[in-house]
């Protein structure tokens, strides 16, 4: 059984598949989703990017088949997956009551400052589909028929890829009815779907009241509201074509707080479907509507953002952010009113911070931070903005971190956690933390809440699985990885080291498989190169294997595992100089059992005992267990 995809609009009921779990789905574009909630429709007007077209409103898909399912399922599954429900499908918000929740949800709209990724409704698309497996393996298989899916938004394009790669059709055979649909979708009805040209009858089938949703979806405004609940939600295609549109009929003059949140709405949700030029292009515009110095600064500070985040790296500029970001700070220190200065100030201190980290000077970034700390502690009212005072907690803990004070660090995250216990990528932070202290039980333990208190996040799965390799559990970590990349097909070092661990099982087919998958996702990466190299020189292409171990230490010269391939490469092509050469630089990375003892091997091939010698005994005290290296120092002179 396979998964479908009618080329066309409509789908005309001919063809033999399981009962319908919900009724067809119809995404009418122009006039409005259909949908079983009246409250979640809309439609847009324009693609990002590209010509005028119309499209339904988020989850318009989703919402319609959870409305089917989600009163039939079991409490307990609701609460597991009570974050995605609620997102994709605010109509079923009184049935599915919130269990999972960050302390900001709790607060007013100021002060929920924190902006959900671009790559958030990934894991709500992720979330909702094991909710949609879980359920249908306690309530039986069916069928799903989606029509004119071109139409829908880029949520339910995406949460429809994840459908067709993700779940079992003999569970739930997916039937897409579309032309194309966008890149994502496409690309997932191209690997999962089986292509069917069906006959188009002149009028479509007449399905019976139960067969299907009736009614179309009322039309959203495009206003300010609207845009700020998506961009809340991390919506954000659906929020830059709504905000764009809005703005086009919105007077500054009229209502300039009104207006200027649109703009920072509508420029943040372009900066995070990486339209960062459109972005500019608004806040450019916004500075010459006004002189209000905290909206002038606010557009400053996003311009700065802009140019140190974008996605393309060649576009990003560190120079011309440190002089918006100072223009910003500079504004800010002039309000005059103690408490509104307080966070804005802090709030562009730490913007600052991130600039000057990227402009690698990370102790300038720990005195912003330590500034900005300062100022909250110092204005703010007690419990004023909690959300932003743990943010610039966390940053000073990454920052005492990587500058050698991992304790101090620890401290930080420790209360950060303790404030807001429901805010996952606090527990990864802290997890990494640990790992490197040397407590890898703790570490899994905080990657496994970080696990159940948000939808699916690859990144605990692909950080477990380290600390799994490392106590040698293999099997474990190789389960991660898969996991993880089920998750996220497009984690590219999530690619490098389930790469590793093929080559290392002697899977040199599925090693380079991997390797170059994710090399054409990333083709500057270091790790994945450094694979792709490891698999060349394993089955005797020792030119490719030297050209894919140049390649990577052009990208990260820094990397010892490059050098320990590259030199042990050198040695068993006859070149035992350069494999010296090669291990050298790769112990002048940090110090390693196993480098000193290859390196030793080319030594003795040069003759030199006493440095081979020299390099077995460090070995030795590096790794006392080790047979090898005890086996070599009493055979040596």
């Amino acid at each position: 059984m396979r998964h479908l995809w009618v080329r066309g609009q409509r789908w005309n009921g001919e063809r033999d598949i399981p009962p319908l779990v919900a009724p067809p789905i119809v995404v009418d574009g122009p006039m409005g989703g259909r949908t079983g909630d009246p409250t979640d429709g809309g439609t847009g007007d324009r693609a990002d990017g590209g010509p005028h077209r119309r499209r339904a409103a988020p989850y318009t898909i989703a919402s319609a088949l959870l409305h089917r399912l989600v009163p039939q399922a079991r409490r307990e599954l609701l609460e597991a997956h009570d974050i995605e429900i609620r997102a994709a499908a605010p109509g079923l918000r009184d049935m599915v009551p919130a269990v999972r929740e960050s302390a900001a949800a709790h607060l007013p709209k100021a002060e929920r400052i924190l902006v959900p990724a671009p790559r958030r409704t990934l894991r709500l698309s992720n979330g909702l589909v094991e909710f949609i497996h879980d359920h249908l393996k306690e309530a039986g298989a069916g069928a799903l028929v989606v029509e004119r899916a071109d139409a829908a938004d880029e949520t339910d394009q995406e949460f429809l890829a994840v459908l067709l790669r993700r779940i079992d059709p003999t569970l739930l055979t997916v039937v897409v009815c579309a032309e194309a649909g966008d890149p994502v979708l496409a690309t997932a009805l191209n690997r999962h779907a089986l292509p069917v040209a069906l006959p188009v009858a002149a009028e479509p089938p007449a399905y019976g009241a139960a067969q299907r949703e009736t009614g179309a979806q009322s039309a959203e405004e495009s206003g300010p509201e609207v845009v700020e609940r998506y961009f809340t939600e991390g919506f954000h295609h659906a929020a830059a074509r709504h905000g764009e549109r809005a703005l086009r009929d919105a007077d500054p003059k009229a209502d300039p707080d009104g207006w200027w949140s649109l703009v920072h709405r509508t420029a943040g949700a372009l900066a995070a479907v990486e339209r960062e030029d459109d972005a500019r292009a608004l806040l450019d515009r916004a500075r010459r509507e006004s002189t209000d110095p905290k909206n002038r600064a606010t557009a400053a500070y996003a311009t700065a953002m802009l140019l140190v985040r974008h996605h393309d790296p060649a576009a990003r500029d560190v120079g011309e952010a440190l002089s918006w970001v100072n223009e910003a700070v500079a504004l800010t220190s002039l309000l005059p009113d103690k408490r509104e200065r307080a966070f804005h100030l802090s709030f562009d201190l730490n913007g600052k911070a991130l600039v000057e980290m990227r402009a690698g000077r990370p102790g300038e970034a720990l005195r912003l931070v330590e500034q900005a700390i300062l100022l909250a502690e110092r204005d703010l009212d007690p419990g004023e903005h909690p959300i932003h005072r743990l943010v610039l907690r966390a940053n000073r803990a990454q920052l005492t971190a990587m500058l050698g004070d991992p304790e101090a660090a620890l401290a930080d995250l420790d209360a950060v956690i303790a404030a807001d216990p429901g805010y996952p990528d606090y527990y990864i932070t802290r997890g990494n933390l640990l790992h490197r202290l040397g407590r890898p039980g703790d570490a899994v333990a905080d990657y496994e809440t970080a696990m159940r208190v948000g939808p699916p996040f690859p990144e605990a799965y692909y950080n477990r699985a380290e600390v799994r390799f490392e106590a040698g559990d293999h099997t474990g970590a190789l389960a991660d990885l898969d996991y993880a990349l089920d998750l996220d097909p497009e984690f590219a070092d999530a690619y490098a080291n389930r790469a590793g661990l093929f080559a290392e099982f002697g899977e040199y087919g599925k090693a380079r498989a991997d390797a170059l998958q994710g090399l054409a996702l990333d083709p500057r990466n270091p790790y994945l190169l450094c694979v792709l190299g490891q698999v060349e020189a394993a089955e005797g292409r020792h030119a490719e294997a030297r050209k894919a171990f140049d390649a990577g230490l052009r990208h990260d010269p820094a990397l010892a595992a490059l050098w320990a391939s590259r030199g042990m490469l050198a040695y068993e092509t006859g070149e035992p100089e350069q494999a010296v050469a090669d291990l050298t630089r790769a112990l002048e990375c940090g110090d390693d059992a196993a480098i000193r003892f290859n390196r030793s091997v080319a030594l003795r091939e040069l003759g030199r005992e006493e440095e081979a010698r020299e390099d077995l005994l460090r070995a030795a005290e590096l790794a006392p267990e080790d047979e090898d290296v005890r086996r070599a120092l009493e055979l040596s002179p």
